[in-house]
């Protein structure tokens, strides 16, 4: 609420072309806190005020893309260009990406020559790789180079480059050497040679790996950026650690979304249409029909066992929610250590026999609470059914949820895929069947 007031105040005063009094008000905040506030006024207005700051291409960069094609529309083809120019290379791609044909065709014209080139490099590469991510804006230096000639070369690059805290070696060829940090060039003699000083073979990512492969390397080696090479070990891009935490969030927020059996969410959900949020949710839901209607058929088949126990139907509830709840534990445990490399697929058999030993005491001390309920609803069959129960459902559903996310990894599909709502659908059918498997035969022989 307090964004929106500030918003609507700082409309009125661009309304007013009081562009002093407008700029006063938002001196004091961070580019991204200027940002958030210009997205919620009108386009046209907030451009006015954009293009009077000296650090417009900066907080431009922080409007989420919607919010930048709807104000490049509003833009002569001239400001427009020049805006775009003074972004930074994979940020002005991924706008680039976003416009339609037609309004590629009108900025492109615009544009210098390298910007151009760039442009069209960057948004060749496919989606969701390191291609589609990096930078083309990062400093380079020769092995031959002494320290003093470094300095005065990364001077020269500062203002273009995404960072300089690494400058990357490359030769003649543009293949990639070795890399040295700022730091330990301040720190070095003038005349030494960066041959002497770089570190050799530096972690690196191929242009065609995917991001999140990316965002995982960087994440590990803690870089500040991670050179990106093709196939020919020639540097073409770097991803900074900003791009890289982007992607690892928007990945986490994708599993979390397949986790409820929901699809790929797109931008923010408080934009998302009623059309959007239905197509996202229906394929789960309707899909899981299908599987909840295993437990309908399990319970048709053992009706005459039902009809004369009805104290079975109490407890049903409660034996096929613990194997749904356990099975979505050990799910839950396994995507998330698949997704972060802690497990491979090797490491199924020996995490099957580990996970069956916990199943087994979680539905062993679970089978000890249920029994004594069962015991005083029933009697002593009824409360053995329901501990043998609570043990087999228990197992079942935990060995389900932990294997699942490795079947579907075998098989090419996302773990996560292996949600909440699909172990919990497979986990219930199971359940059904094995408690009333289990009750016909022990209550048949009372």
């Amino acid at each position: 609420m307090h964004n929106e007031a500030f918003a609507l105040r700082l409309s009125n005063a661009i309304e007013q072309q009081d562009f002093e009094q407008a700029a006063s008000q938002i001196e004091t905040l961070r580019p991204i806190d200027t940002a958030d506030i210009l997205a919620l006024i009108n386009p046209t207005l907030a451009w006015q005020l954009l293009q009077r700051l000296p650090n417009r291409s900066t907080i431009f960069s922080y409007f989420d893309v919607d919010a930048q094609v709807a104000m490049a529309l509003k833009l002569p083809r001239e400001q427009m260009a020049k805006l775009v120019g003074e972004m930074p290379a994979d940020e002005r791609t991924d706008l680039y990406k976003s416009l339609d044909q037609e309004q590629r065709d009108a900025l492109l014209p615009a544009l210098a020559q390298a910007q151009r080139e760039d442009i069209r490099r960057l948004a060749a590469y496919e989606e969701r790789t390191a291609g589609a991510l990096m930078t083309s804006d990062y400093a380079t230096l020769s092995a031959q180079m002494t320290v003093n000639q470094a300095l005065e070369a990364l001077r020269l690059e500062a203002p273009d480059a995404e960072t300089i805290y690494h400058a990357y070696v490359i030769d003649a060829a543009r293949k990639l050497q070795g890399v040295v940090s700022l730091r330990v060039l301040i720190l070095a003699a003038p005349e030494q040679l960066i041959s002497d000083l770089m570190v050799n073979d530096p972690v690196s990512c191929n242009v065609n790996d995917d991001q999140e492969d990316v965002a995982k390397m960087v994440a590990r080696y803690d870089l500040i950026a991670l050179p990106i090479i093709d196939e020919m070990g020639a540097l073409v891009g770097i991803v900074t650690h900003d791009d890289a935490m982007d992607v690892a969030s928007d990945e986490a927020t994708d599993d979390f979304h397949k986790s409820g059996g929901v699809s790929t969410m797109v931008g923010r959900l408080k934009d998302a249409s009623i059309t959007v949020l239905y197509r996202k949710r229906v394929f789960w839901l309707v899909f899981l029909i299908f599987g909840n209607l295993l437990s309908g058929f399990s319970i048709a088949n053992f009706e005459e066992v039902i009809a004369a126990n009805l104290v079975l139907v109490f407890f049903l509830p409660l034996l096929v929610d613990s194997g749904g709840n356990a099975g979505s534990q050990s799910a839950t445990l396994m995507v998330r250590a698949l997704a972060t490399g802690d497990v491979v697929m090797r490491d199924w058999f020996s995490l099957l026999g580990r996970e069956a030993l916990v199943a087994l005491l979680l539905g062993a001390t679970m089978a000890v609470a249920v029994a004594a309920i069962g015991y005083v609803r029933g009697d002593a069959i009824v409360a053995l059914v329901l501990a043998l129960s609570m043990v087999s459902v228990v197992l079942i559903g935990s060995v389900i949820g932990m294997s699942l996310p490795f079947i579907l990894n075998k098989l090419g599909f996302d773990p996560a895929t292996a949600s909440a709502p699909l172990i919990t659908s497979i986990s219930d059918a199971s359940g059904v069947l094995i408690y009333l498997f289990i009750a016909s035969k022990f209550l048949a022989i009372s």
